[in-house]
C-alpha cells in the first residue's frame, strides 16, 4: 500500500485505506505502509550553513536586500577584547550572544592582533589594534612603514603569555557554548588572516610558533569548531590534521594586478591562490568532517560592477564544498537573486526524506521498525549532531509519545542514505491510531531545529509523516 502523492493531504486517504484493510483482513498479518513525502524547493535557513550577517543581525536595516542568516559574524581586535590587562570584555560578547538568541542566529567570531592598512592621515597619532597596555609594557613589536600602526612580535614569549591568556580565557568561558557556531583560528597577521602581505610578508612567526598558535586554539576550544585561514599553508595543513575547518576571505576575486605573489608576479584568488590551497595535502577530505567557510572579496555588488562570471565563481565554491558565506551584509544585486537562491539550496546540507516504510500496526511494549531513504542534496554534511526524534500522537486522545533514536546525521555526505530506526513503544500506550512525526532537534534545547526540504512541517516544527495503529 502506498500513501498519496502529497504528504500534506495523504492522511485522510490513508485512514480510509487503513480502515478498509482492517475490516477486510481481520487478524491478518500487518501490511507495509510506504510514504513518499513531497519535496519543496524553498530556500532553507538552517544552523551551521548559509550566509552570515556581518556586525549585525537578521532584521537590522543594514541587511535589507540580504539573505536571512543562521549565523552572525563578528571580528574584534585585541584592544577591544582586552582593553585592560587581564580584563576580558566578556560583557560585550555576552550582549552579542543575547542578540543572537533573539534573532534566531548563532555567533561566529575572530580575534585580530593587527590591521591591514596604514594610517592615511599622517597627522593622526599612532593607531593601534593591539592594547596600549601591551605595547607600553615594553613587549617587542614592529611599526608599519607609516610609523603609526604597530604590530606585535608573534615570535616573542610576551605574545604567547599575554595573548595566550586571552585565548585561554575565551575558551574557558565559551567553548561548547550553545549560541556559538564556530571560532576562527585567528590572532596572526593582517585582520587575523595569517599573512602580512602589505608589508612584503615581513614579521610572520616562525613555523614552530605558527604551530604553537594553532595549538593554543586547539587546547582552548575542544568542543566549538575551529576554522583556519588558507594563507599560511604549513600551519593550515597542521590545523586541518587536528580537525579544524577552512576559511578563505577573498573568494570571488578575479582581478588583475591587484594582488601579487612574493616574487612580485600578479595573482588572483579564484584562478591561482585558492586552487593551489585546495590542492594541498589533506584538503580534499577536510570538508567531510569540518566546515568550509568563505568571505567575499569586496561584495556581490562589486563583482557585478566588475562583470565577473558569477556562475564560474559559484560553481567553484560549491566544488570546494562551501557551507558558510559572508557577503558582509551587502545587498544582493537584484539581477542576481535567482542565482543566489539556487546557491543557497546547494551550499551546506539540504536534507530530504524520500521514503519511509513501516508496518501498519504494532503492539504497545514492542518495537515499531522504520526504514527510511534520506538524501542530502547539499554539498556538505551537517557537522553538529542533532538528535533525530519521532513522536507518535494519538489521533483520538491527543496523547504524545516522544521517542529518541541514535541516528547520527553528521555522516550524511551528499547523496542518498538508507537509515533504520527501531522505536521502542511504551507498554502503557493506549490502543488507537497514531500519527508519526519526525524532527531534528537542537542538541541543547531539544526543540525542532533543522528544516527539511519536504512538506508537512507543523507550527511546532515537527513533520507529520504517516500513521500507525497501536494495539
Amino acid at each position: 500500500m502506498k500513501a498519496a502523492e502529497r504528504t500534506s493531504s495523504f492522511l485522510p486517504v490513508l485512514s480510509i485505506l487503513f480502515l478498509a484493510l482492517i475490516a477486510a483482513a481481520g487478524c491478518s498479518q500487518p501490511k507495509t505502509v510506504v510514504v513518499e513525502p513531497v519535496q519543496i524547493d524553498d530556500v532553507l535557513v538552517n544552523p551551521g550553513m548559509g550566509f552570515t550577517t556581518f556586525y549585525s543581525f537578521n532584521g537590522d536595516e543594514i541587511n535589507a536586500g540580504h539573505p536571512k542568516c543562521s549565523i552572525a559574524y563578528y571580528r574584534w581586535y585585541w584592544d577591544v577584547m582586552e582593553p585592560e590587562e587581564g580584563r576580558v570584555n566578556f560583557a560585550m560578547i555576552d550582549s552579542i550572544l543575547g542578540l543572537c538568541r533573539e534573532r534566531g542566529q548563532k555567533l561566529a567570531f575572530r580575534v585580530m592582533s593587527q590591521n591591514g592598512h596604514e594610517v592615511a592621515d599622517k597627522t593622526v597619532d599612532d593607531r593601534m589594534e593591539v592594547p596600549r597596555w601591551y605595547k607600553d609594557s615594553g613587549a617587542p613589536g614592529f611599526y608599519y612603514p607609516d610609523g603609526k600602526r604597530w604590530m606585535p612580535d608573534y615570535d616573542s614569549e610576551e605574545f604567547f603569555e599575554k595573548h595566550g591568556r586571552l585565548i585561554r580565557a575565551l575558551g574557558e568561558r565559551y567553548d561548547g557554548h550553545p549560541d556559538i557556531d564556530h571560532v576562527d583560528l585567528g590572532s596572526v597577521g593582517h585582520w587575523g588572516e595569517w599573512h602580512t602581505e602589505g608589508m612584503n610578508y615581513k614579521h610572520m612567526p616562525t613555523l614552530e610558533n605558527q604551530f604553537r598558535v594553532v595549538d593554543l586554539y586547539l587546547e582552548s576550544f575542544k568542543q566549538t569548531p575551529l576554522i583556519m585561514q588558507v594563507d599560511a599553508h604549513e600551519a593550515l595543513k597542521y590545523a586541518i590534521s587536528k580537525g579544524a575547518g577552512v576559511r578563505a576571505d577573498c573568494v570571488g576575486d578575479m582581478t588583475e594586478n591587484r594582488f601579487f605573489e612574493k616574487d612580485g608576479s600578479p595573482t588572483n584568488h579564484m584562478l591561482i591562490r585558492y586552487p593551489r590551497a585546495f590542492g594541498l595535502e589533506g584538503m580534499s577530505e577536510v570538508w567531510k568532517t569540518a566546515p568550509i567557510v568563505f568571505e567575499t572579496c569586496g561584495n556581490f555588488q562589486w563583482w557585478y560592477d566588475e562583470g565577473w562570471d558569477l556562475d564560474f565563481i559559484f560553481d567553484k565554491i560549491l566544488e570546494w564544498h562551501m557551507s558558510v558565506l559572508n557577503n558582509k551584509s551587502f545587498p544582493i544585486p537584484p539581477e542576481w537573486w535567482p542565482q543566489v537562491e539556487e546557491l543557497q539550496k546547494k551550499m551546506g546540507y539540504r536534507l530530504v526524506l524520500k521514503k519511509i516504510e513501516h508496518k501498519d500496526r504494532a503492539k504497545a511494549g514492542k518495537t515499531l521498525a522504520l526504514e527510511m531513504l534520506w538524501e542530502n542534496k547539499g554539498v556538505a554534511p551537517c557537522y553538529l549532531k542533532h538528535p533525530v526524534a519521532f513522536q507518535l500522537r494519538d489521533t483520538g486522545s491527543g496523547a504524545v509519545e516522544t521517542l529518541e533514536t541514535d541516528i547520527d546525521i553528521t555522516g550524511w555526505l551528499p547523496g542518498e542514505h538508507r537509515v533504520s530506526a527501531q522505536l521502542g513503544l511504551p507498554a502503557g500506550m493506549g490502543a488507537g491510531n497514531y500519527d508519526i512525526y519526525v524532527a531534528f532537534l537542537d542538541p541543547h534545547s531539544l526543540k525542532p531545529r533543522i528544516k527539511l526540504a519536504v512538506e508537512g512541517q507543523g507550527p511546532d516544527g515537527w513533520y507529520r509523516l504517516s500513521r500507525v495503529e497501536i494495539k
